[in-house]
């Protein structure tokens, strides 16, 4: 599958819809995004089941200011609507391997159980 264009209009549709989504905050000046850019699609390529988009700092500039990014490429890793995963830096391709094999194994239930605690947490 061929990564996504996310944009301010359809980044919930497409993120909020979808079980897994990598995230890669990247901009057409950036070296190590150019370079991170073929791992990332060839990973595409190969996880079928998981929804890979790219949002351009420069073009989406108060979408990347909403996530705070800092730093590019920044990749994140959204699982049921939960951020897992979100730091900069370009992977090589086994480390982007290993993290999306990672991703898949997380108990979200556990997730969800420990973001509910943290949340009551703060309002009480």
């Amino acid at each position: 599958m061929a990564t996504v264009e996310l944009t301010a209009e359809n980044f919930d549709e497409v993120v909020g819809g979808s079980e897994m989504v990598l995230v890669d905050f990247w901009a057409a000046w950036c070296g190590p995004c150019r370079q991170f850019a073929p791992t990332y699609e060839k990973s595409a390529e190969k996880h079928t089941d998981i929804v890979f988009g790219k949002v351009d700092t420069e073009a989406q500039q108060q979408l990347a200011a909403a996530f705070q990014i800092r730093s590019i490429p920044t990749l994140m890793i959204v699982r049921d609507g939960v951020v897992l995963y979100a730091q900069p830096g370009a992977l090589p391709e086994s480390a982007l391997e290993d993290l999306i094999d990672q991703a898949r194994k997380v108990d979200m239930e556990d997730v969800r159980k420990q973001v509910a605690e943290a949340a009551a947490e703060q309002q009480g």
